[in-house]
């Protein structure tokens, strides 16, 4: 009976171990995907830190009015630079002069590459600038700086060469009005940065874009908006249900013209994530382009959904792209 015990326990040993190779050698090749149930186990390709981001946050509303041309925005621009730099992150710098109402402007883009495992590119963005106001000052906390403070810590927390798709990291400048909003007065640095990749041939390995703007709001709201690619915003809208984020991500349906629309002109998926009810609980999106735009209406947790969504979205959008991370 000894004997036999141990034979027994030898078998059930080797088949473990040989059930485990198998496993392991499907999940190379790519035939078995894992299909996380919660925020944590979705965290796959770096842990997003919203307290962090909410510091940069507090940081770009110190700097006051990042109005294109002003001293503020070259801060603006100096501090995104730095953390990017700091982070090890490759920066392209795009200057560059738009015309508006008010005159010409000097504006900038800024561009982190991630580089990954393919040339196929995922464009994370958001806007930096704020809305010239004369009658007070706006120092956008959500609309402006809440966009912006997640792209800086995704620039932290995700690695090269974790997703098999090369992510970059646009900061727009110029994304408002200067008068009245209008094609010709707004959109000012993501379509001078579409016209940009177009000339020099590199908007062929765009293979999608995701836009974060007003995601701050301590009463977060996504809409689903409608000008946005379907099978894009199906994928983040399914992550963000399964991470339990779906009273964030509504089905509220709302068109919001946006620096997502250059890339959609150019037939470049992409999605548009934004809360445009921004306001307290009537959702009355009161405090959108007003004097309370301030850091005490938004919040790090919101900035924390934010990020973990796109963090988790992304390795699912390689795979719909057909690039196995």
């Amino acid at each position: 009976m000894k004997s036999l015990r141990i034979i027994l326990e030898i078998f059930c040993k080797t088949s473990a171990l040989a059930l485990l190779a198998v496993l392991c050698a499907l999940l190379t090749a790519g035939y078995l995907a894992f299909k996380p149930t919660n925020a944590t186990a979705e965290r796959t390709a770096c842990s997003f830190n919203g307290n962090r981001a909410f510091e940069h946050l507090r940081s770009l509303v110190k700097l006051g009015p990042r109005v294109p041309g002003t001293p503020a925005a070259a801060r603006a621009q100096d501090y995104i630079l730095n953390h990017l730099r700091v982070n090890g992150v490759d920066v392209k710098e795009q200057p560059f002069e738009a015309r508006t109402p008010l005159g010409t402007k000097k504006m900038k883009n800024i561009i982190g590459v991630l580089p990954g495992l393919s040339s196929d590119v995922i464009i994370v963005g958001a806007h930096y600038d704020t809305k010239l106001f004369n009658g007070f000052e706006f120092v956008g906390a959500n609309d402006g700086a809440s966009g912006t403070a997640v792209l800086l810590e995704l620039s932290q927390c995700l690695q090269p060469k974790q997703t098999g798709t090369t992510l970059w990291l646009v900061f727009f400048d110029g994304e408002e009005a200067f008068v009245k909003w209008s094609p010709a007065d707004s959109l000012y640095g993501s379509n001078h940065y579409v016209d940009r990749l177009q000339a020099s041939g590199e908007i062929k390995n765009v293979k999608a874009m995701i836009l974060l703007d007003m995601v701050g709001d301590s009463h977060l709201s996504i809409e689903t908006e409608l000008y946005s690619t379907r099978w894009l915003r199906n994928i983040v809208w399914n992550t963000a249900e399964r991470m339990g984020y779906q009273k964030q991500f509504t089905t509220a349906p709302a068109w919001i013209q946006n620096d997502h629309l250059p890339f959609l002109k150019r037939k470049i998926p992409a999605l548009n994530i934004i809360d445009f009810h921004y306001g307290p609980a009537s959702r009355t999106n009161e405090f959108w382009h007003s004097p309370e735009d301030t850091l005490d209406k938004v919040n790090p947790e919101s900035l924390q959904i934010i990020g973990d969504v796109v963090v988790a979205s992304l390795p699912q959008i390689t795979v719909r792209m057909g690039k196995y991370p």
